[in-house]
Order: structure tokens, then sequence, then C-alpha cells
């Protein structure tokens, strides 16, 4: 799939975040992100990517820096949906499989029956036709995070933020899910931001890169991953993978060094 090359739909300028507790989480953080992009945040414990994350979502504010919408682009100011997935699925027990996809709808005051085929479309893009009327308790971890990707879907997000979704999961469960996010990537036109601590993961999955070191949070590397899409099991052990794989790697272990040179000279 291009990428499109136009205005950026995100653009994060000279960003610090300052916690209460005098804990400096980001500092001039800069990022542009174009429409359709699939961008992964990679880098060790606290270095901000899920701060950041966060910042993108609205749920936490810059201490200093802007982050501005393309207003081209149907822009956070002109009411663009992000949808987003957690690192735990953050299910209701209590609610059954479209119970929960349908929430995000029925917050908006969309009924039941007007909502039934986007749920159905939601869920079958995850590949859980016919789990409808199952409760989480009855769900594998996997199917567990599928709800939760349909869910944030069902909106029909612009963007889609994602906090480390599959960390969790057994290697096998997660090389699916790799393959269903990018499938649904390809198919809903979405912007994708990526949390993740995996190198395979972000080189399999991502159209960019972007490695970060902690102490403060700061981009160290934007590292394009120029490789086709559609991906599959043949791009997993072909050389260009490999060499994507050792290029992240290397700017990965210059970022752990950076920070581990600033926590002995604190």
């Amino acid at each position: 799939m291009d990428v499109a090359a136009s205005q950026p739909l995100i653009r994060i300028a000279g960003v610090d975040k300052l916690f209460a507790n005098g804990t400096l989480a980001l500092s001039g953080l800069n990022l542009e992100m174009a429409p359709r992009e699939f961008v992964s945040l990679l880098g060790p414990s606290g270095c901000g990517k899920s701060t950041a994350l966060r910042m993108i979502a609205g749920l936490t504010t810059p201490s200093r820096g802007t982050i501005e919408w393309s207003a081209a682009k149907g822009g956070r100011s002109q009411g663009v949906d992000l949808g987003f997935v957690f690192q735990e699925p953050t299910l209701m027990p209590w609610r059954t499989v479209f119970g929960n996809v349908y929430l995000p709808l029925r917050m908006k005051g969309v009924g039941k029956a007007a909502a039934r085929p986007v749920v159905d479309e939601a869920l079958a893009r995850v590949g859980l036709s016919g789990f409808e009327q199952a409760y989480p308790r009855q769900l594998s971890g996997g199917m567990k995070m599928r709800v939760s990707i349909a869910r944030a879907l069902v909106t029909s997000p612009t963007m889609l933020l994602m906090d480390e979704p599959f960390a969790a999961l057994d290697e096998i469960t997660r090389s699916r899910l790799n393959n269903d996010i990018l499938s649904v990537w390809a198919a809903k036109q979405l912007s994708i931001v990526f949390v993740t601590h995996s190198v395979f993961e972000s080189v399999f999955l991502s159209s960019r890169i972007i490695v970060m070191a902690a102490r403060p949070g700061r981009v160290v590397a934007d590292i394009p991953i120029d490789a086709p899409f559609p991906r599959d099991e043949a791009y997993r052990t072909s050389e260009t993978y490999n060499h994507y794989c050792r290029v992240v790697s290397a700017a990965l272990r210059a970022a752990m060094g950076e920070q581990e040179e600033a926590t002995h000279a604190g």
C-alpha cells in the first residue's frame, strides 16, 4: 500500500512532558505522520512511548510544545475519530462480545439494530464471526484482544493507536494478530501508531520505525522500512527483513547505550 505523500495528518513539535513528581518523560519530541502510515514507536522501558501515544489520544497534555492536526485531512479539531487499543483488552465481563464491541456506538446514541451490521463487519474483520454471544471468560487471550481491536474499529477511526497490544500473547498468536492488523490497516486505509518493545514485530508491521531513548524520552532514529505491502511469511524470512532487523537493532542498542550513560551521569 502506498503511503500518501501529502500534508502531515499530525505534527508533534518540540513537545516536553513533565509530570508532577518531577519526572521529565519526554523532551523535545518532534514527529510528523502522513495519512495511512503505519508508524511504530520502539524503545526501552521509560522512554515515553506510551506517554506520547496518550498525548496523541488527548488523554494527557504536553507541558511544552504543540500537537497539530491537519484540518485538510479531517484533523482533530474537526472531530477525527481515534481508536485506542490498550495493553490489556479491558473488556466488560458482564457483556457479550457483541455488547463490548457495540459499546462505543451505543455511547454515540446508535441503536442496536442500526449498529448490528457495523459490529458484525468489525467482528468479521478480526475473525470473530460466530462469537457474538460469547462472554470474555469463554475466550482465549488472543480472542479477547481481537474483540478489543474490533471495538476500536467499530467507529471507523481515522487513526488507530495501539499500546503494546500483543506483548502478553504467545508467539504464534502474536504472529497471527500481526498479519490480521496489517490486513485491517490495508482494508480500512488507517493511520496506525503502534507501541512495541519488539524489533521483529516493528520491522514486520511498519512503514516507519521511530526509535526512542529514555531519561528523558526523545527520538534518536527515524527509520523508513522500504519493503512492499502486503507482507507475509516470505517477508519474515527474507534478506530485506533481516537487513532492517539489524539496522533497527543497532539503533535500539545505541538508544539503550545513551540511556545507560545518562543513568551513570545522574
